[in-house]
């Protein structure tokens, strides 16, 4: 069975660590993937990722900076739990400097949409960065998050059926893949 599932980047990249879901979509969409797989950079661009998400996928793998008060660096696979909170319309769209899965998330479950399994890969922050003191390129702990976080995804689309006995679109042990 080939899963369709997407994989989508979520930060700034003009807020340091935020960019980080950015930064593993690039490095993603560089390397080979399962038929079914779309990689997007969604950046901040919350009605993007709401209509990619509506889709008809069968799994999801938003990728994104993670505060959870761990070590700058460390990577997280978080399963939402759904929100009972009413979406916020102009919340999800209007804004186009931010993004909040959250809301996005919570905006397709009140309209009904089913989008199968959900992951989070997170990665915590070091540097965030602020309107006023934007940060351009990830801290080092976060960039060298990267290329793990890249295998991370690569089991998970494992565990969500993306991939033909067949033809094995990726494997361990290959030099030059991260």
């Amino acid at each position: 069975m080939n899963a369709r599932v997407l994989v989508a980047g979520i930060g700034n990249v003009f807020m340091g660590d935020d960019g980080f879901g950015v930064a593993v979509a690039e490095r993603l969409s560089h390397r080979p993937l399962p038929d079914g797989v779309s990689v997007m950079d969604a950046g901040i661009r919350g009605f993007d990722l709401t209509m990619a998400l509506l889709g008809g996928y069968d799994a999801a793998i938003l990728v994104d900076a993670t505060s959870r008060g761990g070590p700058p660096g460390t990577l997280y696979v978080i399963d939402p739990e759904p929100s009972d909170e009413a979406p916020d319309i102009d919340a999800v769209f209007l804004d186009a400097h931010s993004l909040d899965p959250a809301k996005i998330l919570a905006f397709l479950r009140a309209s009904g949409k089913d989008f199968g399994v959900l992951r989070v890969v997170g990665c915590e922050p070091e540097n965030l960065g602020t309107d006023v003191d934007p940060q351009i390129g990830l801290s080092p702990s976060v960039s060298a998050a990267v290329a793990p976080a890249v295998s991370l995804i690569e089991s998970i689309l494992l565990e969500l059926g993306s991939e033909t006995p067949e033809d094995p679109p990726f494997s361990r042990g290959r030099k030059g893949r991260a």
